[in-house]
């Protein structure tokens, strides 16, 4: 099984600050890692019109992938995937995924990010919350683990422990 992490939290939270940090670490560690985004947004222009790929698009292509010699890029539609599905499919070449989203992600462990006192705990309503990164004070026992948002090395630490991988395993 592909081991997946996903991180959590509201708009603006830091998320994307923190996953790009965290994932830093675990290249310089010698992890192949795969990274996939959940958004809200829809209609997201990832090719400009009357490029190649919009014009096979508008022709009613399912799946458009661009190769070129130094990237990868592809369009699909989306068929409600789950985040394991979508890793298995598409990532099997990398010794884990960070998820950056998927807050309901059904036996994914995760990691809260937290910038807002007022909104409302994700620890408190998401299953498989196993540590928060933040700056605000929280209770003495959130019943997790605990990160400052710059602790980047040290969540990178955490997660490889606790997907049981060793540094370097990529072959």
């Amino acid at each position: 099984m592909l081991p997946i992490i996903t991180f959590i939290g509201w708009h603006n939270s830091g998320k994307t600050t923190l996953v790009t940090l965290v994932v830093t670490h675990l290249k310089q560690r010698g992890y192949r890692v795969a990274v996939i985004k959940s958004t809200k947004d829809q209609g997201i222009n990832f090719d400009a019109p009357g490029t190649d790929t919009a014009r096979h698009r508008q022709a009613g292509a399912d799946t458009v992938l661009l190769v070129a010699p130094d990237q990868m890029t592809m369009i699909t539609g989306n068929q409600g995937q789950s985040l394991v599905d979508l890793a298995q499919r598409f990532c099997s070449d990398v010794d884990l995924v960070i998820g950056e989203g998927f807050k309901n992600a059904e036996g994914v462990p995760k990691i809260e990010v937290r910038r807002e006192s007022e909104q409302p705990r994700l620890l408190e309503q998401v299953q498989g919350v196993i540590a928060v990164a933040t700056d605000l004070v929280l209770p003495d026992d959130p019943g997790c683990v605990l990160f400052r948002l710059d602790q980047g090395r040290e969540i990178a630490e955490f997660i490889e422990k606790h997907l049981g991988l060793s540094s370097g395993q990529s072959s």
